[in-house]
């Protein structure tokens, strides 16, 4: 009896207790759509302004940088419209809506137009654009049809959700101006604490110094990394403030008063190569790690063929100066200018400065179409938002085709190979039928330089990779890589024949830099000056069908290209826009500066204290000649830098037009 009584207990507890809960989850549930109910305005709010961002995010995910899940983009959006929610809550009725009314609207427009200008350009907007607003409003219908159904989704819910947080807004609010001087304190110091998320910046001039999330938000310098860091609101507040507020370096007027020294004397030009090949294609290739002494007629017979019948130009050096040496080198190829000596700014920080005089803008002003074409994915070193501001139409990566399953890109023959990259490279399917410029960043000679490792590894043959007897040294890796890239010079001319453009095409070969990434530094010792920077020697040369070898002694470096290719192309109406001048000019006397103020001028080499170190000896006059004027050029470099000197004669020229 006692055991059936204990049972019947247990089991009208058990029902209490079911009971009990059941009420339990009735008042949570009761109180909590009590509490959705009494702030459904502010939800409301919320849930408009967050899906403008997240989905902007989702879709532009591809950029591969920093994914939407991440806290800080999400934390820095909530941060934002807990902001604009709480001053509107405390806010009377007329002022909130006006307040939110403004940043809605402005967020609403703003995602609209980050989303078209990705869709079109891959990158999203900047307000430094704005300056050119009148040359794309007329295709604005245009763009406007060709939104995809989920901007129109989003914009639907976003807008309906704001219609209805405007209906259900408290009539009887009064300003509680405590409250939101409380706010905005908070937000400040929560905001002021999120940068430290990304850690510490690098001051250093580091070569992957761009994939740093501290740099790239203090810096501000690359919009598609931007956005993924931060999100929407904090992208479109920050870069109103880079363009418009941030105050100028107070040495800004002192550089102008330099420059304008510099720019109001310009030299003649004019001598015997000028317009020697006005008219024709230019393709240039930039070659990873070829050194000098790679272009033999055993190692790289395509590129010794073309060496032996050009320009060529063989007092030449591929300085290193500041991180990343490869896109340092393109970036003095394509602009004329070079990473700064005075301040800790990579050259691929510099993606909102003004290059109208650079190589692509120079040759689309006469009508040329101007791709450029690498491996890697235009993330890297920025290189998509870069050269679009170089000027080209665009910037391809095999990479991020999305097609390679075992890094079949990483091979330079793969360049010419994809018949994608080989339609853009030659322009064959422009019905207005251009001339172009194609520029090639070769990859395959890239270390490592390993049996087992990185490109050597993708060029053995299975048999190889498995005889245990066959050790290929570091040296014959290289001599296969290097190869692999001649037999994509091989490819290249058999290309401009079948397609009729041998005759019609000007090829440039320069290396980004000296094969520095070698572990047996003994194999430089054998071919190279080791001592000084002269081990920077490579090779820079020019070939055309209808020219006869010329060997041109003058010192020269990658400043040299730019003004060089200009003038034989008679583009070169403002040799003092560079700092380097054109190579074949009888008034170039030749010499090239280091990163570490030392020079050479083909005779000597100096260092920064002005003793030479290697060479005939000089008098201190022409010492102190030289030095002065390597560090005019040192402060031209750095000052138009600094200051982005075009986008200021730019608005200066357009004023007196």
């Amino acid at each position: 009896m006692k055991e059936k009584f204990k049972l019947l207990k247990n089991k009208i507890y058990k029902n209490l207790n079911k009971i009990k809960t059941k009420v339990k989850f009735k008042k949570i549930l009761d109180k909590s759509l009590e509490f959705l109910n009494n702030n459904k305005t502010y939800i409301f709010m919320f849930i408009s302004l967050y899906i403008l961002d997240i989905s902007t995010r989702i879709a532009t995910n591809s950029i591969g940088f920093y994914n939407y899940d991440k806290f800080e983009p999400n934390a820095f959006s909530f941060l934002w419209i807990f902001l604009i929610i709480f001053i509107v809550k405390n806010l009377k009725n007329i002022y909130g809506k006006l307040l939110y009314g403004l940043f809605f609207g402005f967020s609403f427009v703003m995602f609209l137009v980050h989303n078209l200008y990705y869709t079109y350009f891959k990158v999203f907007f900047d307000f430094s654009v704005l300056s050119a607003t009148s040359e794309g409003s007329s295709y604005l219908l245009d763009t406007l049809k060709d939104i995809s159904w989920w901007m129109y989704l989003v914009m639907v819910l976003s807008l309906g959700l704001s219609v209805l947080s405007f209906r259900y807004f408290n009539k009887n609010r009064k300003n509680n101006y405590k409250f939101i001087g409380v706010t905005v304190l908070i937000f400040f110091i929560i905001h002021a604490l999120l940068p430290l998320k990304f850690g510490n910046a690098t001051t250093e001039l580091e070569w992957n110094a761009w994939q740093n999330k501290r740099n790239i938000y203090n810096n501000f310098n690359d919009n598609n990394k931007s956005m993924q860091l931060v999100g929407l609101f904090e992208y479109n507040i920050r870069n109103l403030y880079v363009n418009y507020l941030k105050e100028d370096d107070n040495t800004k007027e002192e550089s102008l008063a330099f420059l304008e020294t510099i720019f109001n004397n310009e030299p003649d030009h004019l001598n015997q190569y000028t317009g020697l090949f006005e008219g024709k294609n230019l393709i240039l290739v930039q070659l990873e790690s070829i050194d000098n002494f790679l272009t033999t007629e055993s190692i790289m017979p395509n590129l010794y063929s073309l060496k032996s019948k050009s320009l060529n130009f063989t007092n030449h050096y591929s300085f290193v100066n500041g991180g990343g040496s490869t896109f340092n080198s393109e970036f003095m190829v394509n602009t004329g200018y070079t990473t700064p000596y005075t301040y800790n700014q990579n050259a691929y920080t510099f993606s909102k400065n003004n290059f109208d005089y650079s190589l692509p803008n120079l040759f689309k002003s006469v009508g040329y179409t101007v791709n450029a074409f690498h491996m890697n994915s235009s993330e890297y070193y920025s290189r998509g938002v870069n050269y679009k501001n170089f000027g080209y139409n665009s910037y391809n990566g095999l990479k991020d085709l999305g097609i390679y399953e075992n890094k079949e890109y990483e091979l330079d023959t793969e360049l010419l190979l994809n018949e994608e990259f080989n339609g853009k490279i030659f322009n064959v399917e422009n019905p207005l039928n251009q001339n172009f410029v194609s520029y090639i960043i070769t990859y395959s000679a890239h270390t490592p330089f390993k049996k087992d490792k990185g490109v050597c590894s993708s060029l053995l043959s299975e048999e190889l990779k498995n005889d245990e007897n066959y050790n290929p040294t570091e040296f014959d890796c290289l001599k296969i890589q290097a190869r692999e890239t001649d037999d994509m010079i091989g490819l290249l001319i058999q290309n401009l024949k079948d397609k009729g453009l041998y005759d019609n095409t000007v090829l440039v070969f320069f290396a980004d830099h000296y094969i520095y990434t070698l572990t047996d530094k003994t194999i430089l010792d054998q071919y190279k000056d080791t001592e000084t920077n002269l081990i920077n020697k490579t090779d820079f040369f020019i070939w055309s069908s209808d020219i006869n070898y010329k060997e041109i002694t003058k010192v020269t470096s990658q400043l040299n290209i730019l003004p060089t290719l200009l003038n034989l192309f008679n583009l070169y109406d403002h040799p003092s826009y560079y700092i380097g001048s054109d190579a074949l000019d009888d008034l170039y006397s030749g010499y090239v500066f280091f990163s570490d103020y030392s020079w050479y001028d083909g005779k000597r080499y100096v260092n920064a204290s002005g003793e030479v170190v290697k060479g005939l000896p000089a008098t201190p006059d022409y010492i102190n000649d030289m030095a002065t004027k390597i560090n005019d050029l040192i402060k031209k470099n750095d000052d138009v830098l600094k200051v982005n000197y075009f986008k200021t004669l730019k608005k200066s020229e357009t004023l007196n037009s």
